[in-house]
């Protein structure tokens, strides 16, 4: 294995190990992008593995403010703190360049950040944390490695992707498919969003009172998302990794969505977004009341499945009274 160093806690493990995917087809010469903060304390029993969503990357404090960062509730003074880029996106680690990518899982996610574990030394995480795609992934982890993890916080996430979640990803894809690739992108994430925010959040934030004819503060914002987004992320990895979290059922392997939890040995404290309407509250009811040790905590918010990432100070003191 060879390593490189490009900044001072962001890091690329290089490796010829093959990885065997669920559909049984290899990736050879596999990359692994990651950041770390913090040091691993004398008995090893500081780790917290910091799972990102979508469309973000192995920096949590760039896009985790208020939750991660110094003198914040998972900070590098009292955390050794992991992030790894997820399989299939565009920004380190091995992804797409194509449709033609193999398809991915969770589980093939997973499966990458075991070999950077294995890399790091790591034999107990203390603190298991992520939100939309990255709960799955660490739903997927935990139920894989029941004892690995001391206390997981799945949120806004769920056991198994939903039709509803499906079809609005399929939307996003036939954009990608039928507009050229950069507005194709942009049409995407126009949808995206409004499955990540609500009817109160619009109704807040870009609700017009002069009764204008045109240009519509929601139309603008919409735009603006959707350019954004085309900015900073490709539309191959957001083709491949939509498809991914469509493919999500930890029930896979074991049988069934319960039985799959009812395998993690960890204390949960699984938290949900009284607006989400992509991943409502149900879905992560369904996980509280499967895990053995586990409590269900929900935040109120009119942000939608975002709030994850808005509502900072109260998820933090949800994080404060669990770790």
């Amino acid at each position: 294995m060879e390593i490189i160093k490009t900044e001072q806690n962001t890091t690329t493990l290089h490796t010829n190990a093959p990885l065997v995917l669920d559909n049984g087809e290899i990736l050879d010469d596999l990359s692994i992008r990651y950041t770390t903060y913090g040091k691993l304390n004398a008995t090893k029993t500081n780790v917290v593995w910091v799972f990102h969503a979508l469309t973000a990357n192995s920096d949590p404090m760039e896009w985790w403010p208020g939750v991660v960062g110094d003198g914040e509730v998972i900070n590098p003074d009292e955390h050794y703190i992991v992030c790894a880029n997820m399989l299939g996106s565009c920004y380190g680690t091995t992804g797409p360049k194509n449709h033609k990518f193999p398809l991915i899982t969770i589980a093939d996610m997973v499966s990458a950040h075991k070999i950077l574990r294995k890399h790091l030394g790591i034999r107990k995480i203390h603190l298991g944390i992520g939100g939309s795609m990255g709960g799955q992934q660490l739903l997927e982890w935990a139920v894989q490695e029941p004892e690995l993890f001391e206390k997981i916080v799945p949120l806004a996430t769920n056991a198994f992707h939903s039709p509803w979640g499906i079809a609005f990803n399929e939307a996003q894809r036939m954009a990608l498919e039928n507009i050229d690739p950069s507005k194709g992108l942009e049409t995407a994430r126009a949808i995206a969003m409004l499955s990540y925010r609500s009817y109160d959040t619009y109704g807040k934030s870009q609700l017009d009172v002069d009764q204008r004819w045109d240009h519509f503060s929601a139309s603008s914002y919409q735009r603006y998302q959707g350019e954004k987004l085309r900015k900073r992320f490709t539309t191959d990895s957001y083709y491949t990794l939509s498809k991914a979290m469509d493919a999500h059922h930890l029930g896979r392997h074991f049988g069934s969505a319960d039985a799959a939890l009812k395998r993690v040995k960890s204390e949960a404290l699984v938290i949900g977004i009284t607006s989400d309407m992509l991943f409502p509250v149900h879905e992560q009811k369904f996980i509280a009341d499967h895990i053995e040790k586990s409590e269900l905590k929900i935040i109120e918010s009119d942000f939608g499945h975002d709030g994850f990432l808005i509502e900072a100070e109260q998820l933090s003191a949800l994080l404060k009274n669990f770790i």
